[in-house]
């Protein structure tokens, strides 16, 4: 693997993307930091971490997406390479919740931001921004927040659990390329948080009932309403509230 490791940077995806526009970078190219300071999650919103104790990484992910209805199903992949990699270290009651939040024992641990870019000769380049929380154990008023310290009462080695959540994307982006997508999504909704089961959602300062049903292809959640209609609803339209 191509690591890049830095002690602070801004942002892990700026510096890859800004790395790939400069320069030629092989696939799978990884940029780690210690600290990231201006971290983002889904639709700007913020990523702080403790430095020093958790992941933060960038992971380069080159000419993979061939049309716009694949997109999500890269964000449905890393997130199921997360999860995998993490069960090897017998991590328990792990999920995912949409779009591509990462829970254990109900509680946050990891994030997911992909950003695409097209080149210049159309080739697409994915840049793969993971957020991991290993080794804090505190979270202050972040009371959804946890570790994978927490949940297991015990430290992890960053770099081990890194290489096999790269390990593990390597493996799914290869059956993407395959178009064997179908067995990404079946595994994706294996893990789909609540699904199937009655939850109270926010939509506007509005709450109402609804069952989760999955996930489209374009990566909105299909709930089920109380007059048994299915909405499909889009990345930050609506909230579950747990």
């Amino acid at each position: 693997m191509n690591i890049i490791k830095l002690s602070a940077i801004n942002s892990t995806n700026d510096y890859l993307k800004g790395l790939s526009s400069a320069q030629y970078l092989e696939n799978f190219t990884i940029v780690s930091a210690e600290d990231q300071t201006a971290g983002r999650g889904q639709m700007g919103a913020q990523w702080n971490v403790e430095p020093g104790k958790n992941l933060t990484f960038s992971v380069l992910v080159k000419d993979l997406l061939l049309d716009v209805t694949e997109i999500f199903s890269l964000n449905a992949a890393v997130a199921v390479s997360v999860v995998g990699a993490l069960e090897n270290f017998s991590v328990p009651n792990l999920f995912i919740k949409w779009p591509n939040d990462i829970l254990a024992d109900n509680k946050k641990i990891g994030g997911i931001l992909i950003e695409n870019s097209i080149k210049s000769g159309g080739e697409i380049y994915s840049v793969i921004g993971i957020g991991l929380n290993v080794n804090q154990k505190e979270f202050g008023e972040l009371t959804k927040a946890s570790s994978l310290a927490v949940v297991m009462n015990k430290e992890f080695d960053k770099d081990a659990i890194m290489t096999a959540i790269v390990e593990s994307l390597k493996r799914n982006v290869a059956i993407l390329l395959n178009k064997n997508g179908s067995k990404i999504w079946k595994d994706y909704h294996a893990k789909l948080y609540k699904k199937g089961l009655p939850m109270p959602f926010e939509k506007n300062g509005v709450r109402f009932m609804g069952i989760i049903q999955g996930v489209s292809q374009k990566g909105e959640l299909k709930v089920q309403l109380e007059d048994d209609t299915v909405k499909a609803y889009g990345i930050k339209e609506v909230q579950l509230l747990y």
